[in-house]
């Protein structure tokens, strides 16, 4: 789902029912989310925000946090989905390159494309993007895209919710 209405006119107000700072009501296979387990929650829902919550851990930590045992092929995976690998492959300490408070050793889009990795990493049933490539240019932007499209084609039964105002 795709929503490609212009800016200011309400287009988080579907985001805002999902993350419930609306009352309103929202199903997911006819289920209320409300009376829906948070622990499934948080295992089958990726989100990444516009201005993603980075830690000030090394770049692979901040893909695989709050997970175990992920073996680092996956994190190459998830990062080159995320359009991220090439970046991280040209640092010198690559995945063990540190990200600063907030992640203030990086760029907007490099936050963004990590953020983006680690809610990839966990292949959720449903992903909400929110203005996730807003700091990235036109390039990465389309980069990001076509890797979420070929993402979508090898999972058809995931459900995509992108927010952006370029697309």
């Amino acid at each position: 789902m795709v929503d490609l209405s212009a800016s200011g006119i309400g287009n988080q107000q579907l985001f805002n029912c999902w993350n419930g700072s609306m009352m309103l009501n929202m199903l997911l296979d006819e289920l209320d989310i409300r009376q829906l387990n948070i622990d499934w929650i948080r295992f089958h829902v990726g989100l990444v925000n516009q201005e993603p919550i980075l830690f000030d851990l090394a770049i692979a930590e901040n893909v695989v946090y709050g997970l175990e045992n992920v073996r680092m092929k996956d994190i190459i995976s998830a990062a080159s989905k995320g359009n991220i690998h090439d970046f991280i492959e040209q640092v010198p300490q690559g995945y063990e390159t540190k990200v600063g408070t907030k992640g203030s050793f990086l760029t907007g889009d490099e936050k963004q494309s990590i953020a983006t990795a680690r809610a990839l990493l966990c292949q959720p049933k449903i992903l909400f993007l929110d203005e996730t490539t807003s700091a990235m240019d036109s390039y990465n932007e389309q980069m990001v895209q076509q890797a979420l499209n070929k993402v979508q084609a090898e999972e058809p039964s995931q459900t995509s919710l992108i927010i952006a105002h370029r697309l």
